[in-house]
């Protein structure tokens, strides 16, 4: 079958090089936005008096039938058609004959496949971003529920400092704090319009751009007709976002992973976000979080393959950036689908409080509030410091910990030490004191989550 844009050629190309040129099996899902574009465009085509009102009215209500009938099923997309642009176009010319033919004067295929991807991408940005919010509030909230739980702090994976699981997970509504905002950052960038740039030159036509762009939302048009086609930045910036997004659903995949495990065995997930083995019946695998940490190499994959190709290309369209597609909606597909798993996992997860504190017991994670002790009672840190380490050596080699070691044993090390140790090292008053902006104590961990839901 001979193509719209025959002419130079015949417009007849090999089954196979059809197949690998055609879009259409993935650009599809942009069907709304191509079609919402072009009424845009029929608009701005009369009110300029390059068609007839009369010609724009039946353009525009001939796509909306067309929207109508593919939303309801009685229109089928037809896979044999190169791309989305073709389709639509087709349709309608059959529809409303030479009428339908006028609808693309003024615009190429490059700068209406920018616009699709633009529109597109922009719809998703806000999808992705209210799920983002959901997790946010969700983690709050149970923040909030364990504000007051202590646990072990980790640097190395090594027990460190006591810490409260509301402040741990108070620390990922900070990253998703930065995620949200990074994508409603990209989003200003990515609300553009190229239509008009034309295929790369602009157009002869006395065309109103910013008419264009006005109706469909846009903040602004794009200042040069090459970049206009060209550029996919936003696409890039976007994925870039969503994969550091992914990054931090990962790490705490990472750690919900360990902490479901019978070696910590802080948390439990519910039945409903874990599988079972088909050989071990004892198990009960976080497989939800694993998959998360996994997807988010395909997320960074998608990323590195479009920069990958978008590296080398001169100005101005070129046939690779039809690449662009197939990664970012796999981007965007994954980035959901993770955060709508991940989401009611950790709304329906229970914290082992009681397994937390015994594992803060048992870490010597004290052991800077007593060499604070100390200090406060004047000795210099780093004296007060290597007499600490001292202290915790002779627990592990007798098999005490900080808060029954008698205090004739620390009288040995120091005269400072007093029956008021006991209170001033104990796991509660070491955390309760962390009293600075930001630290682990229940009131600026109830700080934290009252700001964070302010933030909208």
């Amino acid at each position: 079958m001979a193509k719209m844009w025959a002419g130079r050629t015949d417009g007849v190309t090999d089954k196979i090089a059809d197949d690998f040129n055609s879009s259409i099996s993935f650009d599809c899902r942009m069907y709304k936005e191509d079609i919402t574009g072009s009424m845009a465009h029929a608009a701005m085509l009369a009110k300029q008096g390059i068609i007839e009102k009369c010609e724009a009215d039946r353009l525009i209500s001939g796509l909306a039938e067309i929207l109508d009938d593919i939303n309801s099923g009685k229109l089928e997309i037809d896979m044999a058609c190169e791309d989305i642009h073709m389709f639509v176009e087709e349709v309608l010319t059959k529809r409303l004959g030479d009428v339908g033919k006028k609808l693309h004067t003024a615009r190429s295929r490059n700068d209406q496949v920018a616009l699709d991807m633009r529109m597109y991408l922009r719809a998703e940005t806000d999808g992705i971003i209210s799920r983002v919010t959901e997790l946010i509030e969700v983690l709050c909230d149970k923040a909030e529920e364990y504000a007051d739980a202590i646990m072990p702090g980790y640097t190395h994976l090594q027990r460190a400092q006591p810490i409260t699981f509301g402040h741990h997970l108070m620390a990922y509504v900070q990253m998703l704090l930065r995620d949200r905002e990074r994508l409603s950052d990209c989003k200003k960038r990515m609300n553009v319009s190229p239509i008009g740039s034309c295929a790369l030159a602009g157009t002869t036509y006395n065309t109103d751009r910013r008419f264009e762009a006005s109706e469909l939302g846009f903040d602004s048009v794009a200042a040069n007709s090459l970049d206009g086609v060209s550029d996919r930045d936003f696409c890039l910036e976007f994925m870039s976002a969503c994969s550091i997004l992914m990054m931090h659903l990962s790490r705490f995949s990472e750690e919900i992973i360990l902490w479901s495990s019978w070696e910590f065995r802080f948390v439990e997930l519910s039945d409903a976000y874990t599988t079972g083995s088909s050989i071990m019946p004892q198990k009960k695998n976080s497989d939800m979080a694993e998959l998360i940490r996994g997807k988010t190499g395909r997320v960074y994959g998608d990323l590195f393959a479009l920069l990958t190709t978008m590296k080398g290309l001169p100005l101005a369209y070129n046939k690779d950036m039809q690449e662009d597609k197939e990664g970012v909606f796999d981007a965007i597909d994954t980035v959901k689908m993770c955060l709508d798993v991940m989401t009611p996992m950790i709304a329906t997860m229970k914290a082992k409080t009681e397994n937390m504190k015994k594992a803060a017991q048992g870490g010597f994670i004290n052991a800077t509030d007593l060499a604070d002790y100390l200090v406060k009672k004047g000795m210099p840190f780093r004296t007060a410091y290597k007499i600490s380490g001292q202290i915790v050596a002779k627990c592990i080699a007798e098999g005490f910990v900080l808060e029954t070691l008698p205090l004739d044993i620390y009288k040995e090390y120091s005269e400072l030490f007093s029956e008021d140790l006991y209170e001033d090292i104990s796991l509660e008053a070491c955390v309760e004191r962390r009293i600075s902006e930001g630290g682990t104590s229940v009131a600026s961990v109830k700080k934290q989550i009252e700001d964070a839901r302010k933030l909208k």
